[in-house]
């Protein structure tokens, strides 16, 4: 038995964090019945690249869900998920603070219908506070934490971060925490909760150092300047002689020890404690006099936290991936091609032996669910 089998999630969020969250509980065994506003549905659908008629985005985050297609503005449309509303063990939804009030389906509204409920909100800047109206995506929140000031040397440009960092880290896994902390705590007290995950506020346990350096020390943390972000030369990327780059992480002494030895570092500059940056150096020139293919085959089996940074298309033609596992789970689209689902962070333990599942479309569960 998967341990979300019986739950019941009514999902009205759309693109990314709101769906990636329902996708992980739906792995788990509950059944993720999504809200859709007609003619089109989540914007997701409409992006591309396509698959048949969606994009391969929505088809990814949205495997094995059901679809309703209501325009919650219409009158009558509220007493037609009355049922749904009612019997719901957990919602979720990614509006600005406001919008399911004025619907008719605020969590108060709702609690007086089905008190179990565990009713999750979504959004950028949390539910109060002088930014909840405003509107903003992810890089909005990489920026105004902090994260961003820190991707950036010698005064230049801060990197464009290459994942969503926000709406993942800081939206769909804490909202999937708080959602399973509000069951828990639902089957010991028999009532339900309001959940204010607040994407913003959840971008500083990345920070949890710098928290405290800052407003414990009054130390600002600075880019490339620190032990993780380029300031020492045990934690850094290396240039090689073909223009590829490895990736050292030899933060531990031991690793340290072995990573000199097998680069040859001259024995003056081991000790980095003694002159960081003259050790950076003696660093980069021995990288820079081999190739990166070079610095595998002598690092291969080497305990020293070595990596050549790979490309996406190498990453994932690594066996390491197909041995665990992670590619054997499909999804169908709607034209019959399959490709791989979207990994999730849900133990095989908890999931449905690997098959292919199929992605809903626009409102195929309308007959199904919703009252006359």
């Amino acid at each position: 038995m998967q341990p979300l089998e019986g739950i019941r999630v009514l999902d009205f969020s759309t693109l990314l964090p709101g769906p990636l969250a329902t996708l992980m509980l739906a792995e788990a065994g509950a059944e993720v019945i999504k809200i859709e506003r007609p003619p089109v549905g989540d914007e997701l659908r409409s992006y591309e690249p396509k698959i048949g008629r969606d994009s391969l985005m929505f088809a990814q985050l949205n495997r094995g869900k059901r679809s309703i297609a209501i325009d919650l503005k219409k009158p009558g449309a509220i007493n037609q998920l009355m049922p749904l509303l009612r019997a719901a063990d957990v919602l979720m939804e990614q509006f600005r603070p406001g919008v399911m009030e004025r619907l008719g389906l605020g969590y108060e509204a709702l609690r007086d219908i089905n008190p179990k409920l565990v009713y999750c909100s979504l959004t950028g800047y949390g539910r109060t506070g002088p930014k909840a109206d405003k509107a903003a995506h992810d890089l909005n929140y990489v920026a105004e934490s902090g994260v961003l000031s820190l991707v950036s040397r010698e005064g230049r440009t801060p990197a464009m971060p290459p994942i969503l960092i926000a709406d993942i880290g800081a939206g769909a896994y804490p909202a999937v925490i708080n959602v399973l902390l509000g069951l828990q705590r639902r089957t010991a007290s028999g009532r339900g909760c309001h959940i204010d995950v607040s994407m913003n506020d959840n971008m500083l346990p990345f920070l949890y150092s710098a928290v405290g350096e800052g407003l414990g020390l009054q130390r600002w943390q600075q880019p490339g300047q620190e032990q993780v972000t380029g300031g020492s030369p045990r934690y850094n990327i290396y240039r090689t002689s073909d223009d590829r780059f490895i990736a050292v992480a030899a933060l531990e002494q031991k690793f340290w020890v072995k990573f000199c030895e097998i680069i040859q570092l001259p024995q003056t500059l081991r000790d980095d404690s003694i002159n960081c940056a003259e050790t950076l150096g003696g660093v980069v020139r021995a990288i820079g006099a081999h190739s990166a293919d070079h610095w595998q085959r002598v690092f291969e089996g080497v305990d020293a936290c070595v990596s050549v940074v790979a490309t996406l298309e190498e990453a994932f033609a690594n066996s390491r991936y197909q041995d665990r596992g992670v590619f054997a789970y499909k999804v169908m689209t709607n034209n019959g091609q399959f490709m791989p689902a979207a990994p999730v962070s849900v133990d095989r333990t908890f999931r449905l032996p690997a098959g292919v599942t199929g992605y809903p479309a626009l409102g195929e569960a309308n007959s199904n669910f919703l009252a006359d």
